[in-house]
């Protein structure tokens, strides 16, 4: 069983900066990859960031140039560094955990609150 652990988000203000974390301790499975998304009130969830085993990254539209993600292996934990927020990065942001085969597990998610 994987299950991931968001935590760190909570208020920043416009132009200021976050940094949630999410760790999945103990697993016994491989982790391939490991994410974010997010849900805004009213909105679809989308993809924030994703990066994989070997640190290839990917990232959504929205937060490109802003958002950054990094990972510890052998922690099995991410990082998500936000910069430049904006008053719509506010939303619950989702950790994930891709184990090869098996499937994608979710974290219980992290309000993000951004002040204008």
């Amino acid at each position: 069983q994987v299950q991931p652990g968001e935590a760190g988000g909570g208020l920043g203000q416009a132009g200021g900066a976050l940094r949630p974390a999410c760790a999945a301790p103990g697993s016994s499975f491989r982790i391939n990859v490991m994410g974010w998304s997010r849900q805004a009130p009213g909105k679809q969830r989308e993809l924030v960031a994703t990066i994989t085993r070997a640190g290839s990254t990917n990232y959504g539209d929205s937060v490109k140039g802003r958002f950054t993600i990094s990972s510890d292996n052998a922690k099995n934990t991410v990082f998500l560094h936000m910069n430049s927020l904006k008053p719509e990065d506010t939303a619950v942001y989702y950790c994930t955990a891709e184990v090869s085969v098996v499937g994608v597990y979710w974290g219980q998610g992290t309000q993000v609150t951004v002040s204008s």
